[in-house]
C-alpha cells in the first residue's frame, strides 16, 4: 500500500499541469546549461524547425506557427544581471515559443530580423526555458539557427 501511495506522488511530481509541455516528450533537438556571463556569446545551435501542432491552438492566442510536440531545444539558464535574448536566424518565415521558467508563454512572429523572432527577457530567471521554433504558414521542416545571447539579438 505504501509502495503504491510512493508510486503515485512520483507520477504527479513528473507529469505537472496540463498547461506544461509534458515531461514525458524529450526535446526534438538538443539541451544545454547556460549561465549568465557564457562564452561564446551568442551560443548557436542549428536545428529543424515546424511541425504539425498549430501554437495558436495550444499554446495560446498570441503564439503563432506549426511546431513539434516536443520542444526543439531546452535550455537550464543560471541568469543574472544581463538579459536574455532567444532569437532565430532562417530563410523562411519562423515563429518562436518559450515555456519559461516562471511558468509564463512567451511568443513571437517577426521581431527580430525581417522575418525572423526574438524574446528578450529584461530580467531573466533562473530555470528551464523549453524553444519551440515554428513554421509560419505551414508545417514544412526547415533549417534555422538559434541563437542565444546576453548582449544583442540576430
Amino acid at each position: 500500500m505504501i509502495r503504491l501511495s510512493i508510486l503515485s506522488i512520483a507520477v504527479i511530481a513528473c507529469c505537472g499541469t496540463a498547461a506544461a509541455q509534458p515531461r514525458s516528450t524529450l526535446p526534438s533537438a538538443l539541451d544545454a546549461s547556460l549561465s549568465a556571463g557564457f562564452t561564446p556569446d551568442p551560443y548557436r545551435v542549428r536545428l529543424q524547425t515546424g511541425g504539425a501542432i498549430d501554437a495558436s491552438q495550444t499554446r495560446g492566442p498570441d503564439c503563432n506557427g506549426f511546431i513539434a510536440e516536443a520542444p526543439d531545444f531546452e535550455l537550464f539558464y543560471n541568469g543574472g544581471s544581463l538579459p536574455l535574448i532567444i532569437s532565430v536566424n532562417a530563410d523562411v518565415d519562423t515563429t518562436l515559443v518559450i515555456h519559461a521558467p516562471d511558468g509564463n508563454w512567451y511568443c513571437d512572429d517577426d521581431s527580430g530580423n525581417g522575418l525572423n523572432p526574438s524574446v528578450r527577457f529584461s530580467t531573466p530567471p533562473s530555470g528551464l526555458y523549453d524553444i519551440w521554433i515554428g513554421t509560419y504558414a505551414d508545417a514544412s521542416r526547415e533549417e534555422a539557427t538559434l541563437s542565444i545571447s546576453e548582449l544583442f539579438s540576430e
